[in-house]
């Protein structure tokens, strides 16, 4: 039976870029989302449609239902001095506030003597990914995760923070 929106879905992953592991969450705790939500790249997304609970299968994921195509011109040069305080190196990610006020990630791409070309592209951005996939649990959401989008397993113990810096408690 598909797995439709609005269920609450909890897998066990392993994706790999070729053949090294760049994430995965086996043996430890399953990744728990709403589906058809958008909470998971869209190629996983589909890719687990058919699958049923205690279903193990790999999954490959072209760029463009993943992190997207690489893009070329989503690089900027800054001058080296407002790194000042950090020891960069090629390939380092850094978190900065983009002009909307969110995070934003950025890789150190080059490093000159007078500025820093930082690539804005995701990392995983161009790859195909391999995706081994385990069902752990499909369940019916509940009024409350269909219409906040947030399962239960997800939310914050009483009296901690999400983690976002929004104040929820």
């Amino acid at each position: 039976m598909a797995i439709t929106e609005n269920q609450v879905v909890s897998i066990e992953y392993e994706v790999r870029d070729g053949d090294t592991v760049v994430d995965s969450n086996m043996g430890g705790a399953p990744l728990v989302f709403m589906y058809g939500k958008g909470q998971i790249i869209p190629g996983l997304e589909s890719g687990i449609a058919n699958m049923e609970i205690g279903e193990k299968g790999d999954i490959l994921v072209k760029p463009a239902d993943a992190y997207g195509e690489y893009n070329p011109d989503a690089t900027q040069e800054v001058p080296k001095d407002q790194f000042t305080g950090i020891d960069l190196t090629e390939g380092m990610t850094l978190y900065g506030q983009g002009e909307d006020g969110g995070t934003v990630q950025v890789t150190v791409k080059e490093i000159g003597d007078e500025n820093v070309i930082i690539d804005f592209n995701h990392p995983l951005a161009g790859k195909e990914l391999m995706f081994t996939v385990a069902i752990n649990n499909i369940r019916e959401a509940t009024a409350e995760e269909a219409m906040t989008g947030v399962p239960a397993e997800n939310k914050p113990a009483e009296g901690e923070s999400c983690g976002t810096g929004c104040g929820c408690h």
